[in-house]
Parts: structure tokens; sequence; C-alpha cells
């Protein structure tokens, strides 16, 4: 499992602010492989993980956005019933924690992504052995 940059962009809840943050990154050539946003009152947030972090750093950067940075688990299990469960007891075997996590997959597609901050990623990046890992450039 790959240790991947997970870029979070403090924004305003207002209508509109997803697709800015998006269209900042895509007019950068940057590509988002997963997103997640949420809010709390008037303010939101955007995690994205990228294809190229040095450049999406850079273009939110140069927009004013402001982000932070946190090393999280990117995966690709297959999309199958069950596949979840026995990924994340073989996580828990380990003693690893799933602190926060979401993933998609289509139906009638055979991967599903999945994007997990855990307790210790040395030894969540040791613990894949479902699906293909998900290489970006960090």
């Amino acid at each position: 499992m790959p240790k991947v940059k997970l870029l979070t962009v403090t924004c305003e809840n207002r209508p509109g602010t997803l697709s800015y943050v998006a269209r900042v990154l895509g007019d950068a050539k940057v590509n988002i492989l997963a997103f997640h946003c949420g809010t709390i009152g008037q303010n939101g947030f955007v995690h994205v993980v990228v294809d190229n972090v040095r450049t999406g750093k850079k273009a939110l950067s140069a927009t004013g956005l402001s982000y932070t940075e946190a090393d999280v688990l990117l995966e690709e299990l297959p999309n199958v019933a069950g596949a979840l469960g026995y990924f994340t007891g073989k996580l828990a075997r380990k003693e690893i924690n799933i602190n926060s996590g979401w993933g998609t997959a289509l139906q009638g597609v055979k991967k599903a992504t999945i994007v997990l901050a855990v307790s210790d990623l040395t030894k969540g990046r040791n613990s894949s052995s479902l699906g293909r890992q998900r290489s970006v450039d960090v």
C-alpha cells in the first residue's frame, strides 16, 4: 500500500468552492485521484490526493488557497463483497488504527479505491496483498 500526500484545502462553506479548487488543480494539469469535502459551520475543507503533489501545491499557493499536508495510504481493492472488511481486518490484526477513510467503487468496475489515515504508516504500507498499488508523484 503506497503512502501518498493528502492536501487539505481550507475554504469557505459556500457554493462553487469545490469547483474552484478542482479547476485550479485541473488548469495546472494536476489530476485528482481521490477527494472528500465537508463543512463545519461557515468553514469548509477539501481533501485531495493528486497525481503530482509538487505542481498541486504550487497551483494552490499561486491562487492564495491555504492547505496542509498529511501522509495517508491509497489502495485499490477488488470490487467484491467483503474486500473492505478483509483488508481492514488485516490492519486491525497488526494493531493499526484507522483514524479516517473514504473510498468509492462503481458497480461493474473491478477495483475500488480507498484512502486511509492510519496510526502507523510503516506497518500499513506493508499490509497490502489485495489489489494493485497506486503510485503517485510525492
